[in-house]
């Protein structure tokens, strides 16, 4: 047996301190981020779609009138279609 090949091996899987580096001097950076002009454009988009309301109360009113009115109609093809639709057929 060789006791210095065992001592070369035993070296290997020993735990060793850990050294701190020193930061390196006079190096200096700063991130940027830069937005092309269509980012810019789906940003204000976004901003107008969120302010928007979800429901559009004229045409809500509009719709409650004529059902309390007895005028409100649907064509039946336009039935039709939007049950086709909704069917994926």
């Amino acid at each position: 047996m060789r006791i210095d090949a065992m001592n070369q091996v035993s070296q290997l899987y020993s735990s060793k301190a850990t050294k701190k580096t020193d930061r390196a001097s006079g190096l200096s950076f700063s991130d940027s981020l830069e937005i092309s002009r269509t980012g810019r454009d789906m940003q204000v988009a976004k901003k107008a779609v969120a302010a928007a309301p979800d429901v559009r109360e004229d045409r809500v009113a509009a719709i409650k009138a004529a059902l309390a009115n007895g005028t409100y109609s649907v064509s039946n093809e336009d039935l039709a279609n939007k049950l086709l639709e909704s069917f994926d057929i």
